[in-house]
Formats: structure tokens, C-alpha cells, sequence
């Protein structure tokens, strides 16, 4: 089984998100949209579009969407088979959240690292 294969998502909490978005928008050039964030479309080594987007975002320091972690991020990870996955993870001896998300955008899961930090795992919808 294929665990990882890319990067979906970045997230960051932060004390002022607007301020936080606008310095990276004019310091780094990043396309900062007024959602809070940007998309980052997939490329092969010829600058030719392929599937797939990493989004970027970043939202108030609330603690509740990074919880039970303490971290001001979270990096979620596309993967292929997430119950498969999550499984193993368990078997792993891996402190896998019980709780899973399954939506229009995917399905989701969630295992903490061993520093303590909030890893998310998506499966896309089909076709994506």
C-alpha cells in the first residue's frame, strides 16, 4: 500500500490572520485570497498542469481545529486508501483520532506525531 504521495494542504493558525496573510503576500509574492488563503496547482518538471492542489491557508489561532495539538500548524497529506491506512497506522502502535470526516472534498483522518503535532490524511474524491 502507497501511504503518502503528496502534500494537500498547509495550515497555520495565527494571533492576527489578516496581518499573517498580508506579510506573506507581500513578502513572499504568495496569491493570499480573500478566503485566507491560497492554491497551489500541480505542475510535471515541464511547468505542464497535472491533477492535484496544495492548498495553503491560514486561520485564527482558535485551538479547536488543530486540537488536541498544541502547534500553530498542520500539514495534511493526500493519500490513497485512508482505512487501510489509518489501519495500519493503529497496528503501528500510532496514536490515530478516532474521529474521521468523510465529505464532499474527501475523506479525512487524523493521527498525532510523536512531538505532538496534528497530522491530517486525505483521500480525494474520486477523480481527483
Amino acid at each position: 500500500m502507497r501511504r503518502v504521495t503528496g502534500i494537500g494542504g498547509i495550515f497555520i493558525s495565527a494571533k492576527d490572520p489578516k496581518a499573517l496573510c498580508a506579510w506573506y503576500k507581500k513578502h513572499l509574492g504568495i496569491d493570499v485570497q480573500d478566503w485566507g488563503g491560497a492554491a497551489f496547482d500541480w505542475t510535471d518538471s515541464e511547468g505542464n498542469p497535472t491533477k492535484g492542489t496544495t492548498a495553503w491557508s491560514i486561520g485564527a489561532a482558535d485551538g479547536k481545529h488543530f486540537a488536541p495539538s498544541k502547534s500553530t500548524f498542520m500539514v495534511n497529506y493526500r493519500v490513497e486508501d485512508l482505512a487501510a491506512l489509518l489501519k495500519a497506522l493503529r497496528e503501528e502502535g500510532c496514536d490515530v483520532l478516532d474521529k474521521t470526516d468523510d465529505s464532499e472534498y474527501g475523506k479525512f483522518g487524523w493521527v498525532m506525531d510523536p512531538e505532538g503535532n496534528k497530522v491530517e490524511l486525505w483521500q480525494p474524491p474520486e477523480g481527483q
